[in-house]
């Protein structure tokens, strides 16, 4: 019972932690010890719910602990305040004892124009005290729930490095004083880059889960998605905030069919596109066409939003301009090259071009240090070599994909992959 009480908190506070961290900062106005507080509310119902049973709405339940965690945290140095100012003869006698400005959070947090706790939490925390690397890394810890070791595999580096940027990043803000007020005007505007990148990883974790049971974890997209749509909203001026928009709402629409009715993943390919949301592509191509409105080069989330409008407008797989797609890519590669979308590009060229075309290009990632350990770069490897009739090395290909797969549902794909071929012919055992 109190290990199935555990798993069930665990997975609360995945869906949780962020909306819970990001109403506790605004009291407190402090990132660092807004987490610590939501913690000690994660430990409350570790030891409480076995006991007492779990509560009808335990997300509200964790708030409400949370909440008043930092109440009493707050009234604390409210009281320890007075204590200070009445010590003063000086302060005493004119009657005006200075008490600080965090008691002035008991009744609100400062006025702004968001009013959206976890974007709130995301300016916050991508300070430019920080490097950008290191408000990402945790703004993703505190938004999303992830591990270390998520975040670790979503950028490519150790996971050591990712703790390291992690304790740092609540270090500086602390020995900073960081407030938790969102910026205006052009300091906003600087901070963009890494409030973008932070939503834009936060909804892929929901598209697919880097870890867990779960494909994918829903509520973390519906997350991202409203703060891209508000961000959007608060500035209208910025072709990449409405990109981003328009990429999370094409990517959106296709979540209903991404699993069949048992639950289990289905490809790009092979879905059913009548399951697909066409509100969600309406407004997303509505996003692309301010963008255009705006006249500003392409950026980053842009050129996905048209790389995903171009599947949402094919009525059919064998309707996909596939060479435009691979133009995309070019012009991605030249904004923000990466080993990844050197990765989705050579997929590209391999529909565009055939996989005779693509495999060198697969293979060259294949030899760098940084990517041996990516299994999506074996998934595809596989696919490649399946198409070119390399049975026997696919079916390795997918294995190995199946030896680093950290989500289940990955994991089992690759493995049914690798059966598969090892089923169609003796050349692959």
């Amino acid at each position: 019972m109190a290990r199935e009480v555990a798993r069930h908190v665990e997975a609360v506070w995945r869906i949780e932690s962020g909306r819970i961290v990001g109403g506790v900062a605004r009291l407190v106005r402090d990132v660092g010890l807004a987490e610590d507080l939501a913690q000690e509310a994660l430990m409350a119902a570790l030891e409480h719910w076995p006991v007492a049973g779990l509560p009808e709405n335990p997300g509200a339940w964790l708030m409400t602990t949370a909440r008043n965690k930092a109440l009493d945290y707050l009234r604390l140095q409210a009281l320890q305040a007075r204590k200070h100012a009445e010590l003063g003869a000086d302060a005493d006698a004119r009657g005006d004892a200075v008490v600080p400005d965090f008691v002035d959070a008991l009744d609100a947090a400062r006025a702004d124009d968001i009013g959206d706790d976890l974007l709130r939490l995301i300016f916050a925390a991508c300070h430019p005290l920080l490097p950008q690397q290191a408000q990402t890394a945790l703004t993703l810890k505190l938004l999303g729930g992830l591990s270390t070791s998520d975040i670790a595999r979503a950028y490519l580096v150790s996971e050591a490095t990712i703790a390291q940027r992690i304790v740092r990043a609540k270090k500086t803000l602390s020995q900073g004083a960081v407030p938790f007020d969102v910026p205006r005007g052009e300091e906003r505007v600087r901070r963009l880059t890494a409030v973008l990148e932070v939503i834009y990883l936060i909804f892929n974790e929901g598209y697919a889960a880097t870890s867990g049971p779960q494909w994918m974890r829903p509520a973390l997209c519906e997350d991202a998605l409203r703060l891209a749509r508000t961000l959007a909203a608060i500035l209208p001026q910025e072709a990449e905030a409405h990109g981003l928009q328009a990429l999370l709402e094409i990517q959106a629409s296709r979540l209903r069919a991404r699993t069949d009715a048992r639950g289990q993943p289905v490809l790009l390919l092979d879905q059913d596109r009548t399951r697909w949301d066409r509100l969600l592509i309406g407004r997303g191509l509505a996003a692309l066409g301010r963008v255009h409105a705006l006249g500003q080069p392409r950026g980053f989330y842009t050129l996905q939003a048209e790389i995903a409008a171009c599947h949402a407008r094919a009525a059919a797989p064998r309707d996909i301009d596939w060479t435009a797609i691979v133009a995309l890519y070019n012009e991605l590669a030249h904004v923000r090259p990466s080993p990844v979308v050197e990765l989705n590009r050579s997929v590209a060229i391999g529909m565009a071009h055939g996989p005779e075309a693509a495999l060198p290009l697969v293979e060259a990632l294949a030899a760098e240090p940084a990517m041996q350990g990516y299994g999506l770069l074996h998934a595809v490897r596989g696919d490649m070599l399946a198409r070119l009739g390399r049975a026997a090395e696919a079916c390795k290909a997918f294995t190995r994909a199946a030896e680093l797969a950290t989500n289940e549902q990955d994991k089992a794909l690759m493995r049914q992959r690798a059966d598969k071929l090892r089923g169609e012919g003796t050349d692959a055992d």
